[in-house]
């Protein structure tokens, strides 16, 4: 269990974001913002459970390639499903977390092994940060969390991690959240899918004994020097991370000020 009084067993890292403290002493209110990995692997226990969450919305991060491969996503209901694509071709650490949670062939990912995948995933949180499909993803979510006719608001990419966890680091961070408590929740990743990660990995390993595990494991977990290049990357090309909000994502004061109406008790 995640201690939120329900689990998706078909997705062990989905959580309520509710209950963290943020501005002036005001929780985030409780079933309004839900983070998720892919629908997809749901099973048929799960769907009450989602029935019971009821999103209003479901903002899916993932590209028309990454969706065109992965088992449909599974819904109680009818919510608006809003696609906004944070994915870049050039990088191919996307693809290749796709073809390890899909259990495709890792061969042609040889030389992505040999650079370091820890070092391209923290090339990714960078992206994240200047790159053009992130950025107007990203803030078209936060306006989206800011609309009452769309809360709940249930986000996901494929693993529900690294898209997943920087926008929740922006949303929280816009609903005053302080860090340690974003970074917790950020690393909280691992621990909720320590068994599924096994499974992933002794599965890569069955088919191909020679697997380098320690090329995999870094797209398959969270770390928090992946979240420090991130945060190093809004410094470096904005000074603070407000100004980030303002200026890299294009936020006014009426979207913050409705997104903390919205989602602060």
């Amino acid at each position: 269990m995640t201690g939120q009084g329900w689990e998706l067993v078909g997705a062990p890292n989905a959580r309520d974001l509710g209950g963290l403290v943020g501005a002036d002493g005001r929780r985030v209110r409780v079933g309004q913002l839900i983070r998720t990995p892919a629908l997809g692997r749901l099973t048929d226990e799960d769907l009450p459970v989602l029935a019971k969450l009821g999103p209003a919305c479901v903002v899916d991060l993932r590209d028309a390639s990454e969706i065109a491969v992965a088992p449909e996503d599974r819904f109680a209901g009818e919510p608006r499903v809003v696609r906004l694509p944070v994915h870049d071709a050039e990088h191919p650490v996307f693809t290749y977390v796709s073809a390890v949670l899909l259990g495709h062939d890792l061969d042609a990912y040889a030389e992505l092994a040999r650079q370091g995948t820890a070092g391209a995933m923290a090339a990714i949180y960078r992206w994240f940060v200047t790159g053009e499909s992130a950025r107007v993803g990203f803030a078209e979510a936060v306006r989206l969390a800011s609309r009452p006719e769309n809360l709940p608001l249930l986000y996901h990419c494929s693993a529900g991690k690294d898209r997943t966890g920087w926008l929740t680091v922006i949303l929280l961070t816009a609903l005053g959240v302080d860090e340690a408590a974003i970074r917790a929740d950020y690393l909280r990743n691992n621990e909720l899918t320590d068994s599924l990660r096994a499974v992933i990995v002794e599965a890569m390993r069955r088919r191909n004994p020679e697997l380098d595990v320690d090329a995999v494991l870094p797209v398959l977990e969270v770390r928090a020097e992946y979240l420090d290049a991130g945060y190093a990357e809004v410094r470096r090309v904005h000074g603070s991370f407000d100004a980030y909000l303002r200026d890299g994502l294009g936020l006014t004061d009426p979207d913050l000020r409705a997104l903390r109406a919205q989602l602060l008790e």
